[in-house]
């Protein structure tokens, strides 16, 4: 049956748009991440990594803590409530709080930002990743440096279908001299009188934002394909953005077995195997025990002497016949 020329143009149309769509699919792998044929492994940069964003008006100040983990859902907090924290299934969330000098207050919560996720069951649709080389981008500014953009969207705020659209672009930067992982992991800490206090986060946080590897940019209203997006901005520097890093022993010495060792385990098991089923096979079919129960039993016994034997000949190979001609002393 000829099919016909318009379902084999579908056809074709589906094909080639099919590497989009498994590129934006809900199963992002940061430990393979590939752009126009170079890949890199970010799985070192997992985990919940934290930007601020701090304004102030007067007695009112306002500090947005981002949150991301570019390799899973970020987890929620402990002695937080629900509704402070973004929805499940969340990889960067923002929460604002919101301070009065004047009230000598901790602050309350008064913004969440789910901006990227896998919201299949409260959104209907799942997280979607887009890689981005920095190298040879006409549209970067930066196309000489190494690197990659990261955009991962998903979310909308308010939480409903009806919501403007999140997103989050993550510039990472090859820097062969910083590991990129010693990031801010929390979005408070101890005052000295036991309570979480907004104030020293700040001063803190203004002491290392110099020499912080991850930096919050903007997080603002942005055209994106005619339609308007809130866009959160952010840069890390780090030697696993460098393209190179992925071939590089020192940076992923011991993260996975090689061919080698996996040969080795599976023909021990295949042996193992092996012996364990010729054992029970002799036992049942012949009742036998001891040696007798090996599978070529025999051989394996005579295997010392076969390797006494052949370490004999290897030695007489290499030393030679000396000036007998050959032949071996009776």
């Amino acid at each position: 049956m000829v099919r016909p020329q318009s379902s084999l143009i579908h056809t074709a149309a589906f094909l080639l748009s099919a590497p989009s769509f498994i590129h934006a699919s809900p199963g992002f792998d940061c430990s393979k991440v590939i752009s126009q044929g170079v890949q890199w492994n970010l799985k070192e940069l997992g985990g919940d990594r934290t930007v601020h964003w701090f304004r102030e008006d007067g007695v009112i100040s306002k500090n947005t803590t981002f949150t991301i983990d570019i390799c899973k859902p970020i987890g929620k907090k402990k002695n937080v409530e629900s509704e402070d924290q973004c929805h499940g299934g969340t990889r960067v969330c923002g929460i604002e709080k919101t301070t009065n000098s004047a009230e000598n207050t901790n602050g309350s919560t008064t913004g969440i930002f789910s901006i990227a996720g896998d919201y299949i069951t409260k959104l209907g649709h799942g997280l979607e990743a887009e890689v981005h080389r920095l190298k040879g981008s006409r549209s970067h500014s930066d196309s000489t440096e190494e690197g990659l953009t990261l955009e991962l969207s998903g979310g909308k705020v308010p939480f409903e279908k009806s919501g403007k659209k999140q997103k989050a672009i993550i510039e990472f930067r090859c820097d062969r001299n910083t590991d990129g992982t010693d990031t801010d992991k929390d979005d408070t800490v101890e005052g000295d009188d036991g309570k979480k206090t907004e104030g020293k986060v700040k001063r803190d946080d203004e002491e290392k934002e110099k020499k912080a590897p991850m930096k919050f940019i903007s997080y603002k209203n942005e055209e994106s394909g005619k339609e308007d997006w809130d866009v959160l901005r952010v840069s890390w520097n780090t030697k696993y953005a460098c393209e190179d890093a992925i071939n590089d022993p020192n940076l992923n010495k011991g993260s996975s077995w090689g061919f080698f060792t996996w040969f080795i385990i599976i023909l021990f098991l295949a042996v193992a195997s092996y012996l364990i089923f010729g054992s029970w096979l002799n036992y049942n079919r012949y009742g036998a025990r001891g040696w007798d129960l090996l599978p070529h039993g025999d051989t394996i016994r005579d295997i010392p002497y076969i390797m006494k034997d052949f370490g004999r000949r290897v030695v007489t190979t290499v030393q030679g016949g000396g000036s007998r001609g050959g032949y071996s002393a009776v």
